[in-house]
């Protein structure tokens, strides 16, 4: 009665850890792509923040500054936190005379097809209020 148990090799076989390591991979690299997407997603909110700041001090300026801007396009570059924003404002008439219609809309400097922001009002001409 001799007992084989001595004789006998546990462990993987080179296939069952192949597999293994082939299932952390797979594992791995989803959470890489998650914490990737996560990451571009904080980038692209910061941006669109900063964006909308540009966009809003455009405005304020004009409201700051009780200017009545003429009729047109303008544009100009603005940097907040370390970034450079390109804003285009576009001031157009109402069907109110002491009105102008302003539209800026922001991008970033280094992707001028990607707007970030848009916002649009409307200023009181400041001869009205004297």
């Amino acid at each position: 009665m001799g007992n084989n148990r001595c004789c006998q090799q546990t462990g993987f076989t080179l296939f069952e850890v192949m597999i293994a390591l082939a299932i952390i991979a797979i594992a791995l690299s989803a959470a890489l792509r998650a914490a990737n997407l996560g990451t571009d997603s904080a980038i692209e909110l910061k941006n669109r923040t900063l964006a909308a700041w540009v966009a809003q001090n455009r405005m304020e300026e004009h409201m700051a500054l009780r200017d009545w801007p003429a009729i047109g396009n303008y544009t100009g570059v603005e940097s907040q936190a370390g970034t450079d924003f390109v804003w285009r404002e576009t001031v157009s008439a109402t069907s109110g005379a002491n009105f102008r219609r302003i539209e800026v809309d922001v991008f970033p400097r280094n992707d001028p097809a990607h707007r970030v922001s848009k916002l649009f009002g409307y200023l009181l001409d400041p001869q009205v209020m004297k």
